[in-house]
């Protein structure tokens, strides 16, 4: 297993205010990391750390293998942040040779970095003429020089369109197939539930969970709802049969444990003669969310 960046106890304090309380987290190589916390939660300050930015009070951090801000972490880590600045009157191709010269690389290689990012039919024209889905865009085939095994993302999609966003999260996926480590940080909670591989939620300087999402729902032990649909006919049945369910619009609500969740469908299946269509709801991301960030502000 390699690691892309470790940090081990992690601890970060301005003046009086703890920003990060000895927090723990790994990224390996080709995994998909969301790092998720209210404004304020220490996710710019993480970030700013393993980018080299600011120094940390104490714990220990592996950029790479390397320290954060050194030589060595710097020629394999990429940055790219919510709101990127590029020269207007350049064009796209202009702006990335730019940016290959500054790290010693040949500008011949900027057209390729533009078409694999989906701007190839653009690289001729004026940034100022790009729109913001187009501009991250750019600074993400800057990100891409050198081959970086560590990217992080801070808030990459915000602002963009549904159809950018799911190409954006396609382009990742392609470098987490490749072996790059991703750490990104967003508040669009639903695309990061379907496109990240672990979960990492902060409250206040402190992690208060991490994991898959399926790891994330057993350690929040919220519950399993199932939408009962019945069969024509079939309510009053189906009522009496499931004295526990509530009445809702379209048919009976049952809720359970993550437990229990198997014990209730095999009770549905053998009323399959009364039930039409069942749904079953685990708990969104969302709702994992509210719950450890409500226990994070209460600690």
């Amino acid at each position: 297993m390699t690691m892309a960046l470790t940090l081990s106890h992690l601890t970060k304090r301005f003046d009086t205010m703890t920003a990060l309380n000895q927090v723990s987290l790994t990224v390996e190589r080709g995994q998909r990391v969301a790092l998720l916390g209210h404004n304020g939660a220490g996710k710019s300050t993480l970030m700013k750390i393993v980018l080299g930015l600011i120094p940390y009070d104490s714990g220990q951090v592996s950029v790479m293998g390397a320290a954060p801000g050194s030589g060595a972490a710097r020629t394999r880590v990429a940055y790219l942040p919510e709101n990127v600045a590029f020269h207007p009157a350049l064009t796209g191709l202009e702006m990335v040779s730019f940016y290959l010269r500054l790290r010693g690389e040949s500008p011949s290689d900027a057209a390729g970095l533009l078409e694999r990012v989906g701007l190839g039919h653009a690289m001729q024209r004026r940034i100022g003429t790009y729109s913001k889905g187009m501009r991250q865009r750019v600074g993400l085939a800057q990100a891409l020089i050198g081959h970086p095994g560590l990217l992080v993302l801070d808030e990459p999609t915000s602002g963009l369109d549904p159809v950018s966003r799911r190409s954006f999260y396609e382009l990742l996926d392609g470098l987490a197939a490749e072996g790059a480590g991703i750490l990104l940080s967003s508040h669009a909670l639903t695309e990061v539930e379907a496109r990240t591989d672990r979960i990492v939620i902060l409250s206040h300087g402190n992690r208060m969970a991490e994991g898959t999402l399926a790891d994330l729902r057993r350690q929040a032990a919220l519950p399993v709802s199932y939408l009962l649909v019945p069969q024509p006919g079939a309510i009053d049945a189906l009522t009496a049969a499931l004295p526990d369910a509530r009445a809702v619009a379209g048919g009976l609500m049952l809720t359970s444990t993550q437990e229990d969740k198997m014990a209730v469908l095999a009770r549905v299946a053998n009323l399959s003669g009364l039930i039409a269509d069942v749904e079953v709801t685990p708990p969104s991301l969302e709702d994992i969310y509210s719950h450890f960030g409500a226990k994070g502000a209460a600690a």
